[in-house]
């Protein structure tokens, strides 16, 4: 049998990220102390942000498999104890830096997320479900996806996520729940059961701006955010926090909605946000012999991307179509999108075709320095 080691654990301990964070826990210094005994048994001591940490169980599952899994380890104990408020401050200063105030980070000249405001015209073409959706399929491709929920008044994306998971603070910095591979913000987390929010302008513009810079939001491809209906103050508060976000315009075929979201869109011209194209949901129904049902008209989307292409003077295309399904309703109201529950649905397909089409930015060496040392020696 191999002989186990103190290092051969911290090795192994080394590959454990920590479920919020997404960062190994040797780098977050949550590691207090290893033990190896005479008969091989391993006793690990990990440190928890808070006492309250919603992740602890998850947290002593990873590192007693990782732990379990080195050749020559013996029985595993894993204890918890909770981090004093001087390594809350190394970590978050790790993390986040030194600044006294939070930026946001999306706003930086240098920033690689690509931003999406997912905007409509009207409530009921589907927004929320269809940004669920793009955000439940890019994340199944393996990109690091962000999802805010800025509909602050009609906020559902914590339902249709199937999370009702509270965030972790760790001094001021907010830790967001994740839910299938998306990390996820949301006014529902901070309030109790229902309860309605009776908020003016002002109010709006500072919770959307800690959520955009208090949140811990990682090194993300793609943030997502659910606008709510309309071009109010929250679609200005966006423009002004985040104005390399792009819009994505979501409305259904009916002739109405479709006059309204060209609205929605063309507050672009005003706040010189780039339009990155428009979806049409609830396009038809696929009936049992074969046939397609119109159930709101037809054309709606595709006169909307011509219409503000030619408002704004460049290509706005129609991304795709999405047909109406029962499962799309479904998978939002038991928090499973159908791009996961039935990726074979044609629903899915078309979302997850839409999602192919947003594209992220590259991220490659250009620019960054490789700490090689150029000088000729000899």
């Amino acid at each position: 049998m191999p002989v186990i080691t103190e290092s051969d654990v911290r090795a192994a301990l080394a590959r454990v990220n920590d479920p919020e964070i997404r960062k190994p826990i040797t780098e977050l210094g949550m590691i207090k102390s290893v033990r190896v005994g005479d008969d091989a048994s391993v006793d690990v001591e990990v440190y928890l942000t808070t006492a309250a940490c919603p992740m602890r169980t998850e947290i002593t599952d990873r590192v007693s498999k990782a732990v379990a899994d080195v050749p020559g380890a013996g029985q595993v104990r894993v204890e918890l104890d909770v981090m004093n408020d001087e390594q809350r401050t190394e970590l978050r200063k790790s993390l986040r830096g030194d600044s006294a105030e939070p930026v946001i980070p999306f706003a930086q000249p240098g920033s690689l997320t690509r931003v999406y405001a997912v905007a409509s015209g009207k409530g009921g073409v589907g927004k929320s479900s269809v940004t669920v959706n793009l955000a439940a399929a890019m994340a199944a491709r393996g990109l690091s996806v962000g999802l805010l929920d800025a509909d602050i008044y009609g906020h559902s994306i914590p339902r249709m996520l199937g999370t009702d998971a509270r965030p972790t603070q760790v001094e001021r910095m907010i830790m967001p729940p994740v839910a299938h591979n998306v990390k996820m913000i949301s006014i529902a987390q901070f309030t109790k059961g229902n309860t309605p929010v009776v908020w003016r302008g002002p109010m709006l513009h500072r919770a959307l701006q800690q959520f955009l810079a208090d949140v811990f939001w990682g090194d993300l491809d793609v943030l997502l955010l659910d606008l709510p209906p309309g071009t109010g103050d929250i679609a200005i508060s966006i423009a002004q926090l985040i104005p390399n976000a792009e819009i994505l315009v979501v409305t259904t075929p009916q002739q109405a909605a479709a006059e309204v979201a060209e609205r929605a869109g063309a507050i672009a011209l005003q706040t010189r946000q780039r339009i990155v194209g428009v979806v049409e949901n609830m396009s038809w129904m696929d009936l049992p012999d074969g046939t397609r049902m119109d159930v709101f008209g037809s054309g709606g989307g595709a006169a909307v991307a011509e219409r503000l292409s030619r408002a704004v003077g460049a290509d706005v295309p129609l991304l795709g179509q999405i047909p109406l399904e029962q499962a799309v309703r479904e998978g939002g109201d038991d928090g499973m999108p159908i791009v996961l529950s039935a990726p074979e649905s044609p629903a899915a397909k078309a979302l997850q075709a839409i999602s192919e089409k947003l594209a992220v930015r590259q991220r490659g060496l250009a620019g960054m320095s490789l700490s090689i040392d150029t000088t000729r020696h000899g």
